[in-house]
């Protein structure tokens, strides 16, 4: 039984090797995370287990083209310290109704999220451009519903932003309290949920339960959970 062991094993790192010799890098789980790899399920992998290292030359990257806008701040302690933080101020051609802070992780993930999914979902499901998100705020130093004996919230590291509506160039303002059951807006928001479990550990929306009513909580941890 050792020796099969072995042997299976031996399978598993031929196969993951000649895999990462000849598949096409967007379809190799293994290869370095790129900005142009297509949203799905390997995506996500990398993403997951993007290193601490290259979080910040992608996040340089996709301000360079353009995608997000971000400025550095100095690292925090107390009760919830940040460490290599942003402050994200836009995406793109997308504002922002305020600007909010973020972990690398989270600043990438999003504008991913923004470039790949929530720009061409409305186009398509709503024929405009998205022009602005709204939201609720991401780092706060909280515990989980602000329970005293809670463990941290996902906002006390500023890895959870709360989307709570989007602003179209037509005029129109989607807000997911209004827009959850709505027959023109719903099919845009429930797209929307669902596409962020491509990017996110965990995505919460209205059918959650009624903290959510009014927003999106999208956060990185978690293995893509989106409800």
């Amino acid at each position: 039984m050792r020796g099969k062991g072995v042997i299976g094993l031996l399978v598993i790192v031929a196969v993951g090797y000649l895999g990462y010799r000849f598949l096409p890098p967007q379809l190799n789980p293994f290869a370095p995370l790129m900005l142009d790899d297509p949203p799905g399920r390997i995506t996500q992998f990398k993403l997951k287990r993007l290193p601490a290292e290259r979080c910040p030359i992608l996040l340089e990257e996709a301000n360079q083209r353009g995608w997000i806008s971000t400025k550095n701040l100095a690292n925090s302690e107390g009760p919830c310290p940040l460490h290599h933080a942003v402050s994200v101020g836009n995406f793109g051609d997308v504002r922002l109704s305020q600007r909010f802070v973020a972990s690398c992780p989270l600043a990438l993930s999003s504008a991913l999220f923004v470039q790949q999914q929530a720009k061409p979902l409305a186009r398509q499901h709503l024929g405009s451009h998205l022009r602005q998100i709204d939201h609720l705020g991401s780092f706060a130093c909280r515990n989980i519903y602000h329970r005293q004996n809670a463990r941290l919230s996902e906002h006390a590291t500023a890895d959870a932003l709360d989307i709570s509506g989007f602003r179209l160039t037509d005029g129109r303002n989607i807000t997911v309290l209004k827009g959850w059951k709505n027959t023109e807006s719903e099919p845009f928001l429930r797209a929307l949920l669902t596409a962020s479990c491509q990017y996110y550990g965990n995505g919460l929306g209205p059918d959650y339960n009624a903290a959510h009513a009014n927003h999106f909580h999208l956060g990185m941890r978690g293995y893509g959970l989106c409800r």
